[in-house]
């Protein structure tokens, strides 16, 4: 499994950004997104920047992944999934337009 770590771009040498997440430095390949630049935030896997993304989505991705390191060090989880409990489950569009259709089962 990979998860994908927000970090932000400092410096830009041809593919390759100096990008920090507030504790760590790291070169990353910017060759998926060719378009990020200086400031931006990037989301990151395996060395390779795969998305640019606004500066709330990383602030969202930063706690879940705060609340997540919590509690795998027998910790809390805190309000690290605000956002989704604000919301609640939702249904992808296809089922709940089949649940409003009346249908329970496949």
């Amino acid at each position: 499994m990979c998860v994908g770590v927000p970090m932000q771009i400092t410096a830009i040498d041809g593919i390759a950004a100096t990008t920090t997440d507030g504790r760590h430095i790291e070169v990353i390949d910017l060759s998926l997104t060719p378009d990020a630049k200086e400031g931006d935030w990037i989301l990151t896997f395996l060395g390779a920047s795969r998305e640019v993304i606004t500066l709330d989505e990383a602030k969202k991705i930063v706690a879940a992944l705060d609340g997540l390191r919590s509690l795998m060090q027998g910790g809390e989880l805190g309000d690290a999934f605000a956002d989704l409990e604000e919301k609640g489950p939702q249904l992808p569009a296809h089922l709940q337009a089949a649940l409003d259709a009346g249908q329970t089962t496949g």
